[in-house]
């Protein structure tokens, strides 16, 4: 499926994860590293995190084992780095879809957030175990994931609204993000493919809830 990208610096965009011990400067050393990430996925799905270890990650990402060392310190900073770019890579695909939709139609636009989410709990290797750092005890625990998916969250619903991220639409997003969060888990636990039922309830819960906050 064919995703338009945002423009650099639009709201949401990536941060440099702080669970590598150095960022790539070149090229070859950023798909190095992309490679590394895309084996830990792979093989999250495989053999789960217990069964994780970076010289099986080294060996699927066809790199020395010291270039695994390079960027991490451990599977769980592997594993933090692999949550952090899928929140990235999350946001550029909420971002890509926003710019198709009607400035201010934030039912819309949260629509796009759920849809993507879903697409990347169904697709996305590795991450019905990583998601964005919920499921595994991974990285820093502050902040914690939820958290910092309602930060980005935010910050792409006020460009497309056309206002601040302030403290009130971050508050609000973080109990959307909470809530939904809670009710997906139970849609999958359902059904491994998510039980539309539940999915259908999910979305009318947050348009219930935000239509408080955003029709005003």
């Amino acid at each position: 499926m064919h995703r338009p990208t945002p423009q650099p610096g639009a709201p949401g965009t990536a941060a440099p994860s702080p669970a590598l011990r150095r960022a790539p400067v070149q090229r070859r050393s950023a798909e190095r590293l992309s490679r590394i990430l895309d084996a830990c996925a792979a093989l999250l799905d495989e053999v789960g995190y217990e069964g994780l270890s970076t010289r099986a990650v080294a060996g699927r990402a066809g790199v020395p084992i010291g270039s695994v060392y390079r960027f991490f310190g451990n599977k769980r900073a592997m594993t933090d780095a692999l949550a952090a770019r899928n929140l990235d890579r999350f946001a550029e695909h909420v971002g890509g879809r926003l710019t198709a939709l009607d400035r201010g139609d934030w039912r819309a636009a949260m629509d796009a957030v759920l849809d993507e989410y879903l697409e990347m709990k169904r697709t996305a290797p590795g991450f019905t175990l990583i998601d964005f750092g919920n499921q595994t005890p991974v990285g820093d625990p502050a902040p914690e994931p939820n958290r910092r998916v309602a930060d980005r969250v935010a910050a792409l619903l006020a460009g497309h609204l056309g206002r601040e991220p302030d403290e009130a639409l971050r508050r609000t997003c973080l109990v959307a993000v909470e809530s939904a969060d809670a009710v997906l888990h139970l849609a999958f636990r359902a059904d491994p493919a998510g039980d539309p039922a539940i999915i259908r309830e999910t979305r009318i819960l947050l348009h219930a809830y935000l239509a408080r906050s955003l029709d005003d």
